[in-house]
């Protein structure tokens, strides 16, 4: 058993009070007015943190993401396969005009509004449905293949 997994184990019998202290200790901050079995996870979670090291950047902005939108909208919808940095500019000629749309990190900004998705954007500038991805040319059609007959 390792230095950490004898510390984590203390944790787990740990009364109230003492959690207290030890998040004080933790984070040399008074603990906030959560329950034990939180205080709990939040200082086991520095504790490995500062042995295995913390998230990513990257990894800590996916994870902020549906929680901003939860805030946003009361509702976090799925998450897309495409990954795109915030602070990327897409643009995308259309019908002889130049169209640009801003990655935010909780969706897209367009000529000044706030878009949760860059399909709503191609409506915007075409009038009619679109994929947004395939529209700013982030997926490409998927090719139609005709089954070939064994007969032939």
């Amino acid at each position: 058993m390792t230095a950490l997994d004898t510390r984590l184990a203390e944790l787990s019998v740990m009364p109230p009070a003492q959690l207290r202290s030890a998040w004080r200790d933790t984070f040399k901050s008074p603990a906030p007015d959560i329950g034990p079995d939180l205080l709990r996870r939040g200082i086991a979670n520095r504790m490995q943190e500062r042995v295995h090291g913390s998230l990513t950047g990257a990894t800590k902005r996916e994870i902020e993401r549906p929680r901003k939108q939860i805030e946003r909208t009361g509702k976090a919808g799925h998450m897309h396969a495409i990954s795109l940095k915030t602070g990327t500019r897409l643009v995308r000629p259309w019908n002889g005009k130049s169209y640009h749309a801003l990655v935010c990190d909780d969706g897209f900004e367009f000529e000044g509004r706030h878009y949760a998705s860059l399909s709503h954007i191609a409506r915007e500038i075409t009038g009619a449905h679109w994929s947004g991805p395939r529209f700013f040319g982030l997926r490409k059609r998927s090719e139609y293949k005709p089954r070939v007959s064994a007969n032939v």
